[in-house]
């Protein structure tokens, strides 16, 4: 170890020991050996490298630092307790995974300040990083390094790196080059099952290398090493990987080095032996004022300050600043609007996937910061406007995203887009792949990210590509997810009309659910309210009602012929369509009864399975849609063939109606 490192620094990464040892044993609960075993690179990461301001948790142009490894959040946790985050007191600290606490048992984002992203499932945040790191140089390409210029660091663990969705994040990050991107591999060979050799043979920095990466090795416990791995990594033009050789819960006088140090409290013996290892010879929870003095006096409130003058004295300062508010601003709500009662007007016929294009080309320049893409798809998606060009590692100015085959990596990468701020991302795919991206889109509706999700081919009616890209249960199970707001519009209007919802949104992300097949134009009023903003709504009524039909997407147009039929028999009937169950759900009880009469039969009608319809229509509602997988066939004849029709419609009522 270095003079310039020094005996100060060993005793600060001890504390990071001792205070992660010590809260896991009286929780009974965690993971004290990852924090044990990465203190040394986490304190000369934070110490001598890292760009923040305990201070101003969300300042703009802060590093972003994810612990990916989030089983280990006791390090992290103690960061930012001994660097001087308020909010994350001893006594939290001591509550560390107890209820009401800021310390929970994996870092939540807008949980506890400075915690950058939710992290947990593994790969997600090293996932999430990338899009972080893309952002920045998004928005650098838009302002400049004055305003912005940081970078993003990640610590990863074996699992993170094993998890698929790190491929696919690694190899996106290499391809555009975010040289402002640096993993500090965790390397310590060693997973809950035991060595990581019993399941893992892979070369992992010929893996980061071969995606484009710069790799580094060096011994996660010589500071000295550690320091110049990562002051080398601020010079490359390449995102850079440092595996850093460590041993699991490091000072542990029998637990070192193995799997018992993982995932479960050392015990107070092994704790005892492990102080008297390493040569911190105090209390539990007890850190020495000299400590605490070493720890607080890092970070970077100078920096701060004179990025704030650099702020005050741009032309670009407003802009910014109503960037990162996340808000779309008056242009934006305009244009949406305007937007809204021009299809009124126009009444197109239109795919809701076509219509969705044609949304986005009008109303993105309105919209700063609006950027997204598609899983090589877009062509299907109709995601790309005329509007800008694409980002590339050559051009990050965008604002349209190539994330090519990659569906759960997109969705981690906008998710970390979202987070940075700055930008509004929306990223697409087909319906039935929301499969590929699931374990993100939980976690933007988890961390209450704007992201909206474009998934287009939404039913049986995509037609021959057949019951492998036919959704019949992917509606179901994406509305079963909470804070997620699944739309399905009827038409041009109500795509519109969802768009602008999920634009307007700040609190959770949005799916909008679209068809490969033209729809017609249902709506007859002048497009002045949106009236999808309240989940379901009545499109065309009937006096003296007699039963209800409820639809979705396409299948609202069935709803309306069957109705037509029905009155011609004399039988008045209630149409809604309903694009937002969830919203819906959210309204007051006095308005969905307005909707839905208590006392009329119910009969929904959607090309999906009945899952989640009870709710609204009661268990013994009418139900047309499917019943089970689709079948390879055009669209016109899978739905007379699954019984979707409007005579199937007619029949149930007149089932119900006795």
């Amino acid at each position: 170890m270095t003079e310039g490192i020094g005996t100060r620094y060993k005793d600060m990464a001890n504390a990071l020991r001792a205070l992660s040892m010590d809260a896991v044993q009286k929780a009974n609960s965690g993971h004290p050996g990852m924090p044990m075993g990465m203190a040394d690179v986490a304190t000369v990461l934070w110490s001598r490298h890292l760009k923040f301001d305990p201070a101003a948790p969300n300042w703009a142009d802060r590093d972003r630092f994810v612990l990916s490894a989030g089983h280990g959040s006791m390090l992290i946790y103690s960061l930012l307790h001994l660097t001087g985050f308020e909010d994350v007191t001893l006594d939290q600290i001591k509550n560390f995974r107890q209820l009401g606490s800021n310390t929970a048992g994996h870092p939540e984002y807008g949980h506890t300040p400075g915690v950058e992203a939710t992290t947990g499932p593994l790969g997600q945040g090293i996932s999430m990083a990338v899009g972080m790191a893309l952002a920045e140089r998004m928005l650098n390409a838009e302002f400049g390094d004055d305003l912005v210029d940081h970078r993003t660091w990640v610590i990863a663990s074996d699992g993170d790196l094993q998890e698929g969705i790190s491929h696919e994040a690694i190899s996106l990050a290499g391809h555009l080059k975010l040289n402002r991107l640096c993993v500090l591999w965790d390397d310590n060979e060693i997973s809950i099952d035991g060595p990581t050799q019993m399941s893992e043979s892979t070369d992992v920095c010929k893996r980061f290398e071969a995606a484009g990466w710069t790799t580094a090795k060096v011994d996660g416990h010589d500071m000295d090493a550690i320091d110049k791995a990562i002051e080398a990594a601020r010079s490359s033009d390449k995102p850079v990987m440092i595996a850093c050789r460590t041993t699991i819960g490091y000072g542990a006088p029998n637990k070192a080095g193995t799997a018992g140090s993982h995932g479960a409290p050392l015990g107070d013996e092994e704790i005892a032996g492990t102080r008297q290892a390493i040569g911190w010879p105090h209390a539990p929870f007890d850190v020495p004022q000299s400590v605490y003095d070493d720890w607080r006096a890092v970070g970077s409130p100078e920096m701060h300050e004179a990025w704030r003058d650099r702020l005050a004295s741009t032309d670009k300062a407003d802009e910014l600043v109503d960037r990162l508010t996340g808000e779309l601003g008056e242009a934006g709500l305009a244009a949406l609007a305007d937007w809204r009662q021009q299809v009124a007007a126009d009444k197109p016929d239109l795919a809701s996937r076509a219509a969705s294009g044609k949304t986005l080309e009008a109303v993105l320049p309105a919209i700063p910061g609006l950027a997204g893409g598609s899983a090589d798809l877009t062509g299907s998606n109709l995601t790309k406007t005329s509007h800008g060009g694409v980002v590339s590692a050559d051009d990050y100015t965008g604002p349209y995203i190539h994330f090519g085959v990659r569906e759960h990596g997109m969705a981690a990468c906008a998710n970390g887009m979202a987070l940075h701020g700055g930008l509004r991302p929306y990223v697409a795919t087909f319906l039935v792949f929301a499969d590929y991206c699931r374990g993100s889109m939980r976690l933007s509706s988890l961390m209450e990210q704007p992201v909206v999700y474009v998934l287009t081919h939404d039913s049986i009616g995509l037609g021959e590509d057949g019951p492998t890209h036919q959704p019949v249960e992917t509606l179901a199970s994406l509305r079963a997810i909470p804070n997620m707001y699944v739309f399905r519009p009827a038409d041009a209007l109500e795509t519109a009309e969802a768009w602008e919802l999920s634009l307007q949104r700040q609190d959770g992300p949005s799916v909008l659910a679209l068809s490969r097949q033209k729809l017609p134009f249902l709506r007859q009023d002048n497009g002045s309210e949106n009236l999808s903003a309240r989940g379901a709504y009545v499109l065309r009524d009937a006096a003296d009602a007699k039963a209800v039909i409820v639809a979705t997407g396409s299948e609202v147009s069935l709803a309306v012929e069957a109705a037509d039929t029905l009155a011609g028999k004399g039988i008045a009937t209630r149409v809604v369509s309903a694009p937002c169950l969830d919203l819906f759900a959210e309204q007051d009880q006095a308005y969905r009864d307005e909707v839905l009469p208590a006392g009329l039969p119910v009969v929904a009608v959607e090309a999906a399975l009945r899952y989640g319809w009870d709710g609204i229509i009661g268990r013994d509602g009418g139900f047309v849609g499917m019943t089970g997988f689709g079948a390879s066939a055009p669209a016109g004849e899978l739905y007379k063939h699954f019984g979707i029709t409007a005579e199937a419609v007619v029949g149930e009522v007149e089932v119900l109606l006795g």
